[in-house]
């Protein structure tokens, strides 16, 4: 479990410091809480992303599996928000949802991609980062600003180990989350698990069977170690 851990925690380093971001985290006084605004995927992505996931546990015993605490999602804004201001945020996230109407759409997804970190890599199913998913994600970014903080502490996020498995280098990421993961830099995706490179290598080879799907519903997550939407705050009811 521990060479797991620190193997993801070279993913999430490699990722913030390839961008040239980790820098020391300043102490946090005011609470905040690290979220995940995510859009829930119907049951046609959910079980492709179960079955890929299935795939790459029985080949890499030691990733993680999708479940109740792991869920599967596609995440649309990652921040740092005051506690205190957390039904706020709640409010004003159903408001653009409501908006949006995203369980209207049709999304396609279309490939599988990893982030290295060898000898392992990180894996999930890619989806098109269509105009609608843009503009959602800019009107959450504008929305939730108001109650936003640069950075925060591991007690912001959802731990089984009182903080000790929330990465700095995961710290940094939320904390620059509009930067390097919004806009053009938006890759909007269902995270599928763990595997080796060279597992990973050759499951890329394989032609991928695309298959579209539309957003159930949507929820606010509090984030957990290497980024996972461990808990639900708040399902959405995506209107006013």
């Amino acid at each position: 479990m521990q060479k797991y851990r620190n193997c993801f925690a070279t993913v999430a380093f490699g990722l913030a410091s390839l961008l040239g971001l980790l820098q020391p985290s300043n102490a946090q006084q005011i609470p905040v809480t690290a979220i995940d605004i995510a859009l829930e995927p119907d049951a046609t992505a959910v079980d492709r992303a179960h079955a890929a996931n299935a795939r790459l546990l029985k080949a890499f015993p030691e990733g993680f599996a999708l479940d109740e605490t792991h869920h599967a999602h596609v995440t649309m804004l990652q921040q740092f928000v005051r506690t205190a201001d957390l039904d706020k945020v709640y409010a004003v996230v159903n408001d653009v949802m409501a908006k949006e109407k995203p369980t209207t759409w049709k999304l396609t997804a279309y490939k599988y991609y990893y982030i290295p970190s060898p000898p392992i890599g990180l894996a999930g199913i890619v989806v098109e980062p269509t105009k609608d998913l843009h503009r959602l994600q800019n009107e959450l970014i504008d929305a939730v600003a108001p109650y936003t903080e640069k950075t925060g502490t591991p007690a912001a996020f959802y731990s089984t180990e009182d903080g000790h498995d929330i990465q700095n280098s995961l710290i940094e990421y939320v904390g620059y989350f509009t930067t390097i993961a919004a806009g053009d830099k938006f890759n909007p995706h269902v995270t599928i698990g763990v595997g080796t490179e060279a597992y990973l290598n050759e499951m890329l080879k394989e032609p991928f069977e695309t298959f579209t799907f539309s957003p159930a519903g949507a929820s606010v997550y509090q984030l957990g170690s290497f980024g996972t939407a461990r808990k639900e705050l708040k399902a959405l009811t995506l209107h006013p």
